[in-house]
């Protein structure tokens, strides 16, 4: 287990990464939609040479970061990584926004696709919208679940954070 004041700074750098690369991926969003809607094909050729500059300096230092902070606080904490259901939800979450910037997300491709002014096809510029908005839509279900933490571990009845194991045999226990 960590520290309390060890956990609590891991927890403070986790919540500030996960919320700025939640506002990385925003702007990814943004910068997309911009491009995929307007008629200026030297604006959406700007737009996709802008997002890896965002993708290098923000979202790849930010997701690791958000990675290697929320594993530290589920193996030196008390929630655990496997033990909850949703903490195993957040960590695949997470996971699958990297793969999903690494394997689908090509700036690059369209920045080359519009240079020049010209125009890539729109249902490229529209999938392009949609990984990012994939990908936020991944983060804000991780924060969800972070916030309302559901019931339910992976190992039956496990010890709840105060270190305490419900009794669903004692009436009273039930309704806690």
């Amino acid at each position: 287990m960590l520290r309390p004041r060890i956990r609590k700074t891991v927890l403070v750098i986790h919540i500030a990464v996960s919320v700025a690369l939640a506002g990385e991926v925003w702007g990814l969003v943004a910068l997309n939609t911009a491009a995929a809607l307007t008629k200026d094909g030297e604006l959406a050729h700007a737009a996709y040479r802008l997002m890896p500059v965002l993708v290098f300096a923000g979202g790849i230092p930010l997701s690791l970061t958000a990675l290697i902070s929320g594993i530290t606080l589920g193996l030196g904490g008390h929630w655990g990584l496997f033990r909850y259901y949703w903490v195993t939800a957040k960590l695949v979450l997470l996971v699958a926004v990297i793969c999903t910037g690494m394997f689908l997300f090509d700036p690059a491709g369209m920045a080359e696709a519009t240079a020049g002014g010209g125009a890539a096809g729109a249902g490229r510029q529209w999938g392009q919208v949609a990984v990012p908005g994939t990908q936020l839509a991944m983060l804000l279900a991780a924060t969800a679940l972070s916030v309302f933490k559901p019931r339910g571990s992976r190992r039956g009845d496990a010890p709840r954070p105060g270190g305490t194991v419900k009794n669903l045999a004692d009436p009273q226990e039930k309704h806690k």
